[in-house]
């Protein structure tokens, strides 16, 4: 697995509203859901819906008692690679992205918390067996509203994906790729 990290923070690097809308697309408006305090609204997520094992993943992260939560996703199948994905010498790749915040606002708003969490989080990575598949987290800036309040920090948005000869072998190395990375991030949580 091809694993790595990077810090964007500048100027026109993308930031993260919490909660956050967007506008309306064909089945509706998508918004925040907050599954970290409300796990049975998974059912909205329409991502994980329709890939289970988004679903999966989503459930460990926003764990009671774990330290993350998750605050937007999507998934996507795609035959177009970049020069970066020759490596694989796939055909096909499938995966997306998803957004992840420290429950604790304390901690999201530490910045050597997040980069620690980062290399740790890509040094156990490193380790697991060779499967076609990347990761990448990206350390981000974010704002989180509550109780009145704005409350600057950041954010990691996890890029991952998994690569093959079609669609379906992409998506089951994805869906390896994605239990890897969950266990890596419960990794944190002990």
């Amino acid at each position: 697995m091809q694993v790595d990290f990077a810090v964007e923070l500048g100027a026109d690097d993308p930031v993260l509203e919490v909660p956050w809308t967007a506008p309306a697309d064909q089945a509706g408006v998508l918004r925040y859901v907050d599954l970290k305090r409300h796990r049975e609204q998974l059912s909205q997520i329409a991502e994980a819906q329709r890939w289970p094992e988004l679903g999966e993943f989503l459930q460990a992260i926003n764990a009671p008692a774990g330290p993350f939560e998750t605050a937007k996703c999507d998934v996507w199948p795609a035959n177009d690679l970049t020069v970066e994905d020759e490596i694989f010498a796939a055909a096909s790749k499938f995966g997306g992205y998803i957004d992840v915040l420290f429950s604790d606002l304390s901690i999201r708003a530490s910045f050597p918390e997040h980069e620690q969490w980062a290399r740790r989080s890509v040094e156990l990575l490193r380790r697991v067996p060779e499967i076609p598949a990347s990761a990448e987290w990206l350390v981000r800036r974010s704002y989180s509203h509550a109780g009145g309040q704005t409350h600057p920090g950041y954010y990691f948005t996890l890029y991952l994906f998994g690569f093959g000869e079609n669609e379906t072998q992409a998506r089951q190395q994805w869906a390896i790729a994605l239990k890897l990375a969950a266990n890596a991030m419960r990794q944190k949580q002990a």
